[in-house]
Order: C-alpha cells, then structure tokens, then sequence
C-alpha cells in the first residue's frame, strides 16, 4: 500500500515538471525576428520626379482622307506656323473639283435658260397672252434654276477647300514631339500624324501618391536653380493601374538647358495633416506579398499583420500611414523590421534580444 502511494506521488511530480519544460521547448521553436521602431516623418516636405511638358501638345491630322504622297518633317524638328507638314495625293480630290465645277456650269446655264423664259413670261403676261399660273410656274422654275447654281456653288468652294487641305501644315510655332505619318500611308479624317509641342509656356507633370492631394504650388529644383511652379489643373479621377493622381504645375520662370520629356526634380510643401500622418519605416519592414503593403507585429508570440499605404520609397526608408500606426506611436509601437517576406499570420515569433532575459 505505502509502495503504491509512493508511485502515484512520484508521477505527480513528473507531470508538473513536464508542463513548463513544454513551454520553454515552444519558445525555442519561434523564429527569432529584429525589430524596428516606428519613426514619425517630421518633414512636410514630398520630393517627385515629373516630366518636362508643353502647356499645348496638339495632334497634327489631315481634315480630308486619302494617301500621303510626301513627309517634310521628322520628329525633333522646329517648325513655324504654316510651314507644310505632310501632303496627300490630289488625284481623287482634283477630280472631285473639276466634277464639282463641271456641275455649276451645267447649273448656270439651266438658270440662264430660266431667267429668259421669266423675262419672256412677264412680257406676255403685260399684253395678257400668258395667263398667271404660266407665269407663276415660270418664276418658280427660275428659283429652282436659282439654288440649283447655289448648291453648286457650294460644291465646287468645298471641293476646293478640300484639296487645299491635302496639305497639312503647322497650325503653330513649336517642336514636333512626335511623327508618325509615312508616305504611302492610307489616313482617314483626323487621324493624327504628328505631335506638335507649341512653343510657348512649360509645365511641369507629376503623379502623386493616391492619398496625397497635389498642393498648389511647388518648386522645380533644376541644380543650383529653383524655379516656383503653381497647379494648373489635376486629374478628375486617379490612374487605376498606378493609383496616382496626375497634376500639371505651370513654370512662373524660364528653365534653362532643358529639352521637353526631360525628367526633372520637384518638390512640394504638403499640408500639415497629411504630414503628420506618415511613418517612416526600414524598407526591409515592408512586405508588398498580398493585396498590398503591410507592416508585420508580434501580438502575444504571433506574428500579425498590419495593413498600411505607401507613399514614398527609398533605397532604405519607407514611408507609411494607416489606421492604428499614430495611436500605436504614443505607445512606441514596434514592427518586425527584417525577415517579414518569410512570415505567415499566427506564426509563433519572439524578438531579437528576449532570449538574453530568459
């Protein structure tokens, strides 16, 4: 009796030392992780590139169809207001002029015809050898001889009009940006040839991230100097395969030694609200796996997500907002800051330097 008393004693005491013994081993199972501590971005301040633009690109295009007999120009070229562009083949359109003609020819001579029987009808009528239908049928067939050569007339002018836009020419001052049109070429109605960049006043394109309102002024940094930019006009609705809202900002000053489509380098002042919302962040923190950006956590031993909005990124740093990041700052919120593209949300983690505390 004592002997079994004895065994059931000692498996008691097995047992209550192999429960923490199962807590140490699954402790020493998690994957070690370095943290990283969430930074405030104190500047108010965003840095993008843009693309040097003119204020009017229109395209060049023919308004009649037909197939280009000649190419005057080559992309790069200045050209003048006037100066031929492109011509078409005028055949078609010679022939369709001379027809037109040919046409009002034949309808002033039918109105010829009918004003003399008018004249003949009126006398008649005076000695009452015409009655007044006759001569009412008469002076209608004289209004319809009449608008006949009108049509005509109009006709042969827009026949006309059409051969002298068998030439395009520049509709202003500027810089082709763009030539596409080749002789032999079948083009239709407005279908563009070239791109014409007017000379005149630059502006400046910049797409900025979906959360950031593009302010209204900014400044071009263009090496020693700066030039002020103000917001002409921002898209109506934000790129869906970018998620950036494209802006144009005018150049109050001229710039130097620059050619359109050059990258340049611009910076605006954002306003206070949305500076203060952004976090910088290692950009080994930020794991782009997924629907989106996201930050990793250890929340009791786990490893859990975060989701969050990138702005801007560079070879080290991210910048990030989202909902949570400034109440977690207050309490000094930390984020796994290497090694997150190999977690998985629930696995089991413990940071860096608590082994050295166990």
């Amino acid at each position: 009796m004592r002997t079994l008393a004895l065994c059931s004693l000692l498996m008691l005491l097995l047992a209550g030392c192999q429960e923490p013994a199962s807590e140490a081993s699954s402790r020493s199972d998690a994957r070690l992780v370095r943290m990283a501590t969430l930074t405030a971005d104190a500047s108010s301040s965003l840095s993008l590139t843009g693309v040097l633009r003119a204020r009017y690109e229109t395209p060049q295009a023919f308004e009649v169809g037909g197939q280009i007999a000649t190419r005057h120009v080559d992309a790069g070229q200045a050209v003048t207001k006037g100066e031929v562009l492109f011509t078409l083949d005028p055949s078609d359109l010679e022939a369709s002029l001379a027809a037109a003609r040919a046409e009002l020819a034949a309808a002033e001579a039918s109105l010829s015809v009918a004003e003399a029987e008018l004249s003949r009808a009126e006398q008649l009528l005076a000695r009452d050898y015409f009655s007044q239908q006759a001569y009412e049928r008469a002076e209608l067939g004289e209004r319809e001889a009449a608008t006949r050569r009108d049509a005509a007339a109009a006709r042969v002018a827009q026949a006309r009009n059409a051969l002298d836009d068998a030439t395009l020419r520049a509709e202003a001052d500027g810089t082709l940006i763009e030539v596409s049109g080749e002789p032999g070429q079948v083009v239709g109605v407005g279908q563009a040839v070239a791109t014409l960049a007017q000379a005149g006043p630059r502006e400046v394109e910049v797409h900025f991230p979906a959360r950031s309102r593009p302010p209204e002024a900014g400044e071009l940094l263009a090496g020693e100097q700066s030039i002020p930019l103000s917001r002409r006009e921002v898209a109506g609705a934000a790129d869906p395969a970018s998620r950036t809202w494209r802006a144009r900002y005018r150049l109050e000053a001229p710039l130097d030694e620059h050619r359109l489509g050059d990258v340049v380098q611009a910076r605006f002042t954002l306003e206070e609200a949305a500076a203060e919302a952004r976090f910088r962040v290692p950009v080994a923190a930020l794991d782009e796996r997924g629907d989106g950006p996201r930050l990793w956590r250890i929340v009791e031993g786990e490893a859990q997500t975060l989701p969050v909005s990138l702005h801007r990124m560079t070879r080290e740093h991210a910048w990030v907002s989202g909902e949570g990041l400034e109440a977690g700052l207050e309490a000094g919120l930390e984020v796994i800051g290497l090694g997150t593209h190999l977690l998985t949300p629930g696995m089991a983690v413990r940071a860096l330097g608590e082994e050295g505390a166990e």
